[in-house]
């Protein structure tokens, strides 16, 4: 008898300890998986990563050739000004290339200026503070593409200007570069445009320089593509590819 009850008493014994091992046990796993509140930390790392994924993203896409060309959301073409003398050039024998040739430049100057962003990126990401994080976090689809436009436009402008300039000035056919190409035929179209009969027709003249207008176009395709994959990361869990990003965001989603 007495050997039953110490026996019960045993069992007892181990199943309570059992029980507050699988509690504590519940507890640690908990706190690995992190599904307790989100904590400050998580938050700002959390943010740094899917920018750092997004960013890493659209640049790489962007940079491969015909990363502009064949995107037909990025593709840069000829000013829309230059409607009218691309209409007529392309009439012409061989115009069709030359056009052709003209907007194949300009993509590719683009696609070379934009693997010059990454470095400025990672700036403006690793001087995220906790408070911008939980303001991106809680903001609208592309709060974090908007953080990084407001710290980095300015910057990538300065740096893709020269980079996309030295890329057009490179001597092409003829020993002309398509800089040069380019204002030989706006001087001559802007001299129709501002004649009598080109006032008449409603020709505008051209102010476009290529290497403004070719970096502000890729500028706006890098952002547009970052927004992208921001969207992506904040509404689809197969977009985060980390625990943390399945962490913090789907916090947001629940």
């Amino acid at each position: 008898m007495k050997n039953g009850i110490i026996i019960k008493i045993v069992i007892l014994v181990i199943a309570l300890v059992l029980l507050v091992s699988c509690a504590q046990m519940g507890e640690i796993l908990e706190r690995s998986l992190g599904s307790g509140p989100l904590s400050s930390s998580e938050v700002s790392m959390g943010l740094k990563e899917a920018l750092t994924i997004g960013t890493k993203i659209a640049v790489s896409g962007l940079s491969t050739e015909n990363g502009f060309l064949l995107d037909d959301a990025v593709k840069i073409i000829l000013p829309s000004e230059a409607a009218k003398a691309v209409k007529l050039i392309i009439k012409i024998p061989a115009g069709r290339k030359l056009i052709d040739d003209l907007v194949l430049r300009l993509n590719r100057a683009a696609e070379f200026a934009v693997t010059k962003a990454v470095p400025i990126f990672v700036d403006a990401i690793t001087s995220l503070t906790i408070r911008d994080a939980f303001d991106i976090l809680g903001g609208n689809d592309n709060a974090a593409t908007q953080y990084l436009h407001g710290k980095t436009h300015g910057s990538l402008y300065n740096l893709f200007q020269p980079e996309v300039r030295k890329s057009l000035d490179k001597k092409l056919v003829g020993n002309l570069s398509t800089n040069r190409s380019w204002e030989l035929f706006t001087n001559k179209y802007n001299s129709v445009a501002r004649s009598i009969a080109g006032k008449l027709t409603g020709i505008k003249p051209l102010h476009h320089k290529l290497d403004e207008y070719v970096t502000g176009r890729a500028l706006d395709a890098l952002f547009l593509k970052l927004s992208g994959e921001e969207k992506k990361i904040r509404e689809s869990p197969l977009a985060r590819t980390t625990a943390l990003l399945k962490r913090v965001f789907g916090s947001v989603n629940r």
